[in-house]
Order: structure tokens, then C-alpha cells, then sequence
């Protein structure tokens, strides 16, 4: 399956939203907080803490859903909502304004496949519950509380491609069998900056669910 860097519309948003940065920076965007317990060359293995996302399901393909889950999510936060609190956003956005609560921007994006649709997801910043959360305009938005997780994952620059994909999600597989470990559920892609930021400076990350070795448990 042929895949674009982005599709034109995500490409937009995401410029609005300017360049993400991470550990440093004018700019910094809450992200999941986890602890690396154990590092297997260029892949570590982190456990999560539990979070709460919003998520939207969608069809298509991956760079149509995810294009299509962006767009309905960023609506959500940028205002799309019953709420009378202004909650300041963490960059300024080139955006018409909507009547509502604002949610803070996070990072990553993620796009994980369940059958033959995408869930495409954004953490929700920390200070809020889900009970806490205003409800979206659009029902096609919910909430859900993530638990805490173990993941392998590993972290790549470059371009959104196919090509670059493939190679990094075969090396976190590849390492994971050498230690004797065994992938588990479908690959989760996660992009932490906007597509106009120089291709060699993104951070993208491919993670995955696993199973330890029977006498590592």
C-alpha cells in the first residue's frame, strides 16, 4: 500500500499548530509519561503510565484515515465542545475561533489499525478526567482511560514513508526475536511534528505490545 507523507488537509492542520518540540525548545507539548526499564540496542522497552485519550474510529486508508482522524479530533480540541471555560492553548494556532473550551495540544498523533479501520487517537492533557473532559459536538469523538502498558518502541527521523516505516518497524521486530521476544496486536505509528519541520530532525516512533521470554515473566 502506497502511502503520502501526509494528506493535504492533515498537512494544514498540523501547520497551524506550528512545530512540535520536544525536551527543549520555545514550544513543549505534554506527552504519555513512561520510564525505559530496559534498552535492547535501538529499542527500549518503556512502561507507560495511564492516560486518557480522545480517539476517533475511521475507514479508508492509513494516510486517508489518519488525515480524515485529525481532522475531526484537532475540531474537538480547538473548541468543537459544550464547555464555558477558555483553556489557553499551548502555542497559538492560525485558526478561526469556535465557541467553546480549548484543549490543549499533545504529542504524539497516533494511528493504530483494527481491522480494516484506524483509530486515531490524541492524549488528552493530564489535568483532566474523563469526567472532567466537555463533550464533543461530534459523537464520532470519545474518551477513553488507557491503562498503564509495557511497549517496545523504537525511534526514527526522516520521512513519513512507506519505505522508512517498514525498515524501522522490521528492525523493533528483529530485535525483539533476538532477545526471544514476541510481538503482540498491531503496530502503533505515533509523528510528533508538523510535516513542514526538516525531515532529518522528526521524531516518529513505532510501538509495539509483547510477550517476554516464559522465564523472564
Amino acid at each position: 500500500m502506497r502511502w503520502a507523507a501526509a494528506g493535504l488537509g492533515l498537512i494544514l492542520l498540523l501547520a497551524a499548530l506550528g512545530a512540535i518540540v520536544l525536551g527543549g525548545g520555545p514550544v513543549a507539548y505534554e506527552s504519555p509519561t513512561y520510564s525505559i526499564v530496559r534498552a535492547l540496542g535501538d529499542i527500549e522497552i518503556r512502561e507507560y503510565r495511564p492516560y486518557v485519550v480522545a480517539e476517533t474510529m475511521v475507514g479508508g486508508t492509513r494516510d486517508t484515515a489518519g488525515n480524515e482522524g485529525f481532522r475531526i479530533l484537532a475540531k474537538y480540541i480547538f473548541g468543537g465542545n459544550r464547555g464555558t471555560r477558555k483553556i489557553a492553548m499551548t502555542a497559538p494556532v492560525s485558526q478561526k475561533k469556535v465557541e467553546g473550551t480549548k484543549i490543549a495540544m499533545t504529542a504524539p498523533v497516533t494511528q493504530e489499525q483494527v481491522g480494516d479501520q484506524f483509530v486515531v487517537q490524541f492524549m488528552m492533557p493530564s489535568e483532566y478526567t474523563m469526567e472532567e473532559l466537555p463533550e464533543p459536538d461530534d459523537p464520532r469523538v470519545t474518551f477513553r482511560q488507557v491503562p498503564a502498558r509495557t511497549f517496545a518502541a523504537v525511534k526514527y527521523s526522516g520521512s513519513w514513508s512507506q519505505r522508512n516505516y517498514q525498515k524501522h518497524l522490521a528492525l523493533l521486530l528483529d530485535a525483539l526475536r533476538t532477545e526471544g521476544y514476541e510481538a503482540i496486536g498491531e503496530p502503533i505509528w505515533a509523528r510528533y511534528d508538523a510535516p513542514f519541520k526538516p525531515w532529518f530532525l522528526r521524531r516518529n516512533e513505532i510501538l509495539t505490545a509483547f510477550e517476554a521470554p516464559a522465564e523472564t515473566r
